[in-house]
């Protein structure tokens, strides 16, 4: 079901363990990876021990598949779950936004406190190489989650001070997921009959990417990190109204105001991270700003992209890069299929 551009080898004889392995991409992308990897053991790590059970009969016969029940917070227990794994994709977060408002310290535990959880057992378990799954709102923050997500993406770039080049931690950053369970095409698909839907705002505007791109992006890193990164993809945005327009194009839209924490528009790279960030043509690159604190970073050389022009930023109301309306019908046949 699932391509990628990236040739999987890296991964063979690796022991892969996914945080968050039961949500929308650590599912599908252990369905890639049973696929498409020959990778020794793949490891769902998660605390819904229903959705496992779910995924324990869709992958009945994956003899490399592995279920930890257990939740970032508790370090014993990653600890215990790192034994011996090679590769950890870290995608476990709170995420809902106006539900992290309301409960403001669940997001810390989670996204914060849990990220240090995985630092701390990965180095301690000797895992070769971590990687943050971020998000746009990490970059200039306006709620709490996305104080959050900056907060691990940071802990995460200085965790490699701590590992010595032992365990190579980086960072990929990608704005919302086209068909991702939950998301907005799927919410619009299940009521695309009623005659009135609300929107927060019509100014508002988003970065879109699909799995395929996303898992594109996690492989690329995975396969050429060395520490110290954030890896961010040159993602198209569209306006949500035209997303609304699209799938329910009769549906009257009532516009009902942002929600606590929202934006009207969201960044990927910023300004600021632009002054040492590179091009790699598919992909822009984030090298660490403070070098002194990564033991890889001669081999932080190897990146031969271009530089950013001066005051650069990659932001979805600016951005020339928009979803084609293929793409967009592409997605939207494929939810259309799942939710038969």
């Amino acid at each position: 079901m699932w391509n990628t551009t990236v040739n999987l080898d890296f991964l063979k004889d690796k022991v892969v363990l996914i945080t968050g392995g039961t949500g929308s991409f650590g599912s599908n992308f252990v369905k890639l990876l049973s696929e498409k990897s020959k990778a020794k053991k793949i490891i769902v790590f998660s605390r819904d021990e229903f959705k496992q059970s779910l995924m324990q009969a869709q992958f009945k016969n994956e003899p490399r598949l592995r279920f930890f029940l257990g939740d970032v917070r508790d370090l014993r227990r990653l600890e215990r779950a790192f034994n011996g794994v090679d590769v950890v994709v870290h995608a476990s977060a709170l995420k809902q936004v106006p539900a992290l408002e309301y409960n403001p310290f669940e997001a810390v535990q989670t996204n914060i406190l849990g990220t240090q959880n995985v630092i701390d057992a990965a180095i301690d378990t000797g895992v070769e190489k971590v990687l943050l799954i971020s998000t746009d709102k990490a970059a200039h923050p306006v709620n709490l989650y996305g104080a959050t997500k900056l907060c691990a993406e940071r802990l995460i770039i200085a965790a490699n001070a701590y590992a010595g080049g032992k365990t190579k931690f980086a960072c990929v950053r990608y704005g919302n997921v086209l068909g991702s369970r939950g998301s907005l095409v799927e919410i619009l698909l299940k009521n695309k009959e009623n005659k009135e839907l609300y929107i927060t705002d019509e100014r508002m505007t988003r970065f879109w990417i699909g799995l395929d791109r996303a898992f594109d992006l996690v492989l690329f890193a995975l396969k050429n990190m060395e520490g110290g990164e954030i890896f961010i993809p040159k993602a198209p945005a569209m306006k949500v109204k035209e997303l609304f327009e699209t799938i329910a194009p009769s549906a009257k839209l009532k516009k009902i105001g942002i929600r606590p924490g929202e934006k009207i528009h969201e960044i990927l790279l910023t300004r600021d991270e632009s002054r040492h960030a590179l091009d790699l043509g598919k992909y822009y690159v984030v090298l660490p700003e403070n070098e002194s604190s990564i033991p890889n970073k001669n081999k932080l050389k190897k990146y031969k992209g271009k530089k950013l022009v001066q005051d650069f930023s990659l932001e979805s109301h600016t951005t020339k890069d928009q979803i084609s309306n293929k793409e967009l019908m592409s997605v939207i046949e494929k939810m259309k299929k799942l939710l038969e």
